[in-house]
């Protein structure tokens, strides 16, 4: 089904569902677009909802439903386990929502919501931002495969988060970033855990290997003393590798890529959406790709689940 644009009369209203770091980004973004409203902000922290009244002065609640049928377009930056629902209730209620990653933490949840999606004609889009740095460099538009892909993202206990592990907190993004630069389904997952501050894993390994044989090795910490974040591609032609930090690019191949720019890629991922919505059209990151880097998340998870340190190794034939 298309999707249907929304209401060309007036503004679009938009609202943010958690106003924690990303829910204020969020709200600053939609503030600084063109014929587009912030007209809401739903926080349960009192606290929270005062500092975001006062940041943007408008109405903040404690109950995300409160703002149902009275939106065009929400962004929702609460925690990972309640973003099925809270997707699930905007979609229903006539809204276009732009939902941070992940889409959901199951993939029968995944599932429902695409299909709401589809049925309602209604954009869904899922907040993977660095696709847009990735898009820029020309990095995606390589027509093979690399053999071997190794992307690397550690950082300090900040706290946000830990309602999942670090594999849906924060190495989800380069799972999404993979699966751009790899089409094609994994065969064999062997991944290694470590727990420190709470209930799920801190620390994260994987080894994955794709049926075309690229392997793509990952590692993702969010105890760590400092912080690192790159990832290194190796083609029959060269090897590049990045690192974010110092955005220092090295290119071995002959393929031409444009420099590094992080730019503003929230703000891109907003203006996007609400692009999406004013026009009907599909939005960059589709849900269906945000379900497939869920998916190998969860392998990943269960492939990690009852190592603790010692790597436990998992076949998916079915998978594959």
């Amino acid at each position: 089904m298309p999707h249907r644009r929304v209401t060309e009369q007036g503004a679009l209203k938009a609202a943010v569902i958690g106003a924690g770091a990303f829910g204020r980004h969020h709200a600053s973004k939609y503030r600084g677009l063109e014929g587009v409203e912030l007209t809401g902000i739903a926080d349960a922290n009192p606290e929270v909802r005062k500092g975001a009244f006062a940041a943007h002065g408008v109405a903040a609640v404690a109950d995300w439903r409160d703002l149902l049928g009275k939106v065009d377009l929400v962004s929702i930056c609460t925690p990972a386990v309640t973003h099925a629902a809270i997707v699930r209730a905007f979609l229903n209620s006539g809204a276009h929502v732009l939902v941070e990653k992940p889409i959901a933490t199951s993939l029968e949840e995944a599932d429902a919501l695409i299909a709401l999606a589809e049925e309602t004609g209604k954009v869904l889009t899922v907040g993977h931002q660095e696709r847009f740095v990735f898009a820029r460099t020309g990095l995606l538009n390589f027509p093979d495969a690399p053999k071997e892909v190794s992307c690397w993202r550690m950082g300090p206990w900040t706290g946000r988060g830990d309602d999942v592990s670090a594999v849906l907190d924060l190495m989800i993004h380069d799972l999404d970033l993979m699966h751009q630069l790899i089409s094609g389904s994994v065969a064999d997952v062997e991944a290694n855990s470590h727990t420190e501050m709470g209930r799920f894993a801190d620390e994260v390994s994987a080894t994955l290997t794709f049926k075309n044989g690229s392997v793509a090795k990952l590692e993702t910490s969010r105890v760590a003393h400092t912080r690192r974040r790159g990832m290194r591609a190796v083609y029959g032609d060269g090897v590049i590798e990045i690192d974010f930090l110092t955005r220092k690019v090295r290119n071995t191949t002959r393929r031409f890529l444009n420099a590094l720019e992080l730019g503003d890629p929230l703000g891109e991922s907003v203006a996007a959406f609400v692009k999406a919505a004013q026009q009907g059209t599909p939005a960059l990151v589709r849900p269906e790709e945000a379900r497939q880097a869920l998916e190998t998340a969860l392998l990943i998870d269960e492939a990690a689940e009852f190592s603790g340190d010692i790597p436990r190794r998992m076949q998916y034939a079915a998978y594959a």
